[in-house]
């Protein structure tokens, strides 16, 4: 448990020093550049468009600028007419949030918009300082977040490769254990497998959260221009892994049934589900490759078309029970995906399962 803590820290000391720089920054442009009085909303700015999540950060910086400035403009507007208090801080925040929802329908913008109209009305009260000033803060604030997030970067393609990879790896040994609970006929075991491949969800969900990040800091920061192809590259795994994942439990729920009916899998079938979790390593090597590096796509595409060749057809003409068939069919449909995750073109990696029917 405290290994995971420290790594999950470890992780986010990049986002937490551009919070804290940006913040900083954006309280001295503001105070000490412009010499506003009270920039409260510049570091407050700063730090809610960057955040812990590295994901739409440009989207949620302008929601964040204009959500903010809507209460501000709106709680100085109102609040200087009726004044402060329970009712008025009750018209104020509908004011606001109808005010935003008009503008814009994401559920960021009256979100922002109803706080600062909160902050507004209550702990800075109109006639300390002008309302425009608030607005420029939050103005700065957010722009200087983004600037930080550009020059101070996460590496874009470092957190997609090591989600990509993490699950690979969970997936390479799911495949092994499959295996060995198909040629015990133990039922548990197969349903452990199954279960623990159901509680992925999560991991495709970040992987897929970085490939959108790595995306924003290839696009807004000059330091990974280069990297944009690679991001291209590493993206376009993101949805074959996926379906990889499902067409896996698809798998694991017809093995369980035909396991659960006293059914035993014939030993080629079953040889090449462990064949897969080999594929699994291979295809983790090679996220985890470096360019110019092995196994690169070419090598990993290679030792999936090794095993579609023993993936044939042939193998379901002497079955018993139709599931058994229908199991080498969803084996395929998995080795489809593995090729994509290689580099293939979904129309190319089906005609090699025509190929070698």
């Amino acid at each position: 448990m405290l290994r995971v803590r420290v790594r999950r820290l470890w992780l986010s000391l990049v986002p937490i020093a551009q919070c804290a720089i940006a913040a900083g920054l954006a309280w001295f442009v503001a105070f000490d550049v412009l010499h506003h009085s009270r920039p409260f909303f510049a570091p407050v700015a700063a730090v809610a468009s960057l955040g812990l999540s590295l994901a739409r950060r440009w989207r949620r910086s302008v929601e964040l600028i204009v959500g903010v400035s809507i209460g501000i403009l709106v709680g100085d507007l109102v609040i200087t007419q009726i004044g402060s208090g329970a009712w008025q801080i009750t018209v104020v925040v509908a004011a606001a949030m109808a005010v935003a929802v008009f503008v814009d329908g994401g559920p960021m913008l009256p979100t922002q918009a109803a706080s600062s109209a909160v902050l507004v009305a209550t702990l800075l009260p109109p006639g300390d300082v002008a309302g425009y000033e608030r607005a420029v803060d939050a103005l700065i604030g957010g722009l200087i977040g983004l600037l930080v997030g550009a020059l101070v970067p996460v590496n874009p393609a470092r957190r997609a490769r090591r989600d990509a990879a993490g699950i690979l790896d969970t997936f390479r040994d799911l495949s092994h254990q499959l295996a060995e609970s198909l040629r015990e006929r133990d039922e548990e075991a197969v349903y452990r497998v199954l279960a623990e491949a159901r509680g992925t969800q999560s991991a495709i969900d970040g992987l897929r959260s970085d490939v959108l990040a790595g995306r924003e800091v290839g696009t807004l920061s000059p330091m990974y221009w280069a990297s944009r192809e690679r991001l291209r590259r590493i993206a376009a795994t993101a949805d074959p892994i996926d379906n990889a994942v499902r067409n896996f439990r698809i798998v694991t729920r017809r093995a369980l049934g035909l396991t659960q009916r006293g059914v035993a899998v014939e030993d080629p079938m079953i040889a090449i589900i462990d064949d897969i979790g080999d594929l699994f390593e291979t295809l983790r090597q090679m996220m985890l490759a470096e360019p110019g590096e092995s196994p690169d796509q070419a090598d990993a595409a290679r030792a999936v078309r090794s095993v579609v060749r023993r993936a044939r057809t042939s193998l379901a003409d002497d079955v018993e029970d139709l599931s058994e068939a229908a199991l080498l069919v969803e084996l395929r449909s998995l080795l489809v995906d593995l090729l994509m995750v290689a580099g293939l073109k979904r129309s190319s990696a089906i005609a090699q399962l025509h190929l070698n029917k």
